[in-house]
């Protein structure tokens, strides 16, 4: 079993509340930092510990704490970034759900080094039970001190407000969360200038993910060198991995960065290997914005190097070989899995989920939906393949925000290793729309 920093007390009866959090240690980090630490020290532990955002870009936190502005008679703010809308994703939701006050305990440390008085949670808004959930560990915060005016007499005051989100994908774009935390549509804004310059209410603004904020505590009771030593290289840590699809032990696992993948797919200690015994065809492993890989390529680079669980790792081969870790959304299919069928899936989502304030975006999604669609329903044509791989360029690097490169990548990835399959549908459209009909090669068309 490797070290476990977020999830270790995650399965303690009553973990959910105050009392039983404090009897596992809770909140030390809180009275560490506010009565022996200054906030750049704060700061520099997480710089030394090499944490980098878990919501999917994988940038190191402590840089993007340094990066914030100090103009004075302006104040600071932190907002939590909980809405957690990529497919396939789900780790930040049991950490809220199971043990909100690791989240909370992090955003008293973090707000105390950022120099925020005020901080936001913006949840999605689906999750309005987890809503709760926060809102009563908050009140239980407030009563013992932790929050509130003068916390533990250490002159620092700070606020909590968790805020719902409208349910939108977009929102998980930091400056689209922003303008709905103000009240506004959630368009993404253009940048520069950075939330760190001018974000919420045009003053300083951090944004960071869920599980990044809860690392912290760990991080000040432990110091940023013991967090560094655990992990790979510039993977550093521990990562949550929602592992889903046809696996045997589907859940919220939390494993050191550097683990080999085919330990994490095959081993019992994690996902067990693929469900009911069937080949293991394809994965998506990061959420469903980063490009999807065949079996083969996921478990070794093109040159055959085993490939292990890290930012580095997983990217090995850029977007022609390699992938993104990501959110951690780990999607595993096995070979009664249509490629055709769940591109088309996930262009609908992001053709809906589109703001539309981005041309190539707005238009982009939706041709690629119309093009799937077409294909997996057996009126496509074989142009219609080269036509996703022209329309995904023309929207990849082209809007405000990574939604259009999140909605192309898929596309792109999944012509660029299955091309056979939808050539496949082009030339059987019979075949290809019966009930059942999987893609397993020519020669093999196969029910599941």
């Amino acid at each position: 079993m490797g070290v476990k920093i977020l999830t270790e007390h995650i399965n303690v009866p009553g973990i959910n509340t105050l009392e039983t959090y404090r009897k596992m240690g809770g909140y030390r980090s809180v009275e560490k930092a506010l009565k022996t630490m200054t906030p750049d020290e704060v700061v520099d532990e997480v710089k030394k510990s090499g944490l980098r955002g878990r919501g999917g870009a994988g940038f190191p936190t402590g840089m993007k704490w340094s990066f914030l502005a100090k103009p004075e008679g302006k104040p600071r703010y932190l907002v939590c970034n909980a809405d957690e809308s990529e497919p396939g994703t789900f780790k930040d939701r049991v950490l809220m759900e199971k043990i909100p006050h690791s989240l909370i305990e992090g955003m008293i440390t973090s707000s105390y080094a950022l120099g925020a008085r005020t901080s936001y949670i913006y949840i999605r808004g689906e999750l309005m039970f987890v809503l709760r959930i926060l809102e009563k560990a908050i009140a239980e915060a407030y009563a013992a001190g932790f929050l509130g005016e003068n916390i533990l007499g250490s002159g620092y005051s700070l606020d909590l407000h968790v805020h719902p989100g409208g349910g939108a994908y977009i929102c998980g774009e930091e400056t689209a969360l922003l303008e709905s935390l103000e009240g506004k549509r959630g368009n993404p804004r253009n940048k520069p200038p950075f939330p760190a310059v001018q974000g919420l209410y045009a003053c300083p603004t951090v944004v960071n993910n869920v599980e990044s904020i809860a690392a912290v505590p760990w991080i000040v009771n432990n110091t940023g060198e013991e967090y560094a030593k655990i992990g790979v290289g510039r993977s550093t840590g521990t990562k949550l991995i929602s592992a889903g699809g046809h696996l045997n032990r589907p859940g919220v696992y939390e494993i050191e960065l550097g683990l080999p993948v085919e330990e994490f797919l095959f081993s019992d200690e994690y996902c067990g290997g693929i469900w009911k015994g069937r080949e293991f065809k394809a994965v998506v492993a990061g959420g469903s914005s980063v490009p999807i890989l065949p079996a083969q390529l996921f478990l070794k680079t093109a040159e055959g190097t085993p490939r292990v669980m890290t930012y580095e790792s997983l990217s090995e081969g850029g977007f022609v070989s390699g992938t993104m870790l990501g959110s951690g959304g780990f999607i595993a299919m096995d070979d009664t899995t249509c490629i055709v069928r769940n591109t088309w899936n996930f262009a609908r989502f992001y053709h809906h989920e589109s703001c539309g304030q981005c041309s190539p975006c707005r238009e982009g999604t939706g041709w690629m939906e119309k093009i799937l669609h077409r294909i997996e329903h057996g009126h496509g044509h074989m142009h219609d393949i080269d036509l996703l791989v022209n329309v995904s360029k023309q929207i990849e690097g082209n809007t405000i925000c990574p939604l259009g490169d999140a909605a192309a990548w898929p596309v792109a990835s999944a012509v660029r290793h299955f091309r056979e399959e939808f050539e496949w549908h082009v030339n059987h459209p019979d075949k290809a729309t019966a009930p059942g009909a999987v893609y397993r090669g020519a020669e093999d068309l196969a029910f599941a």
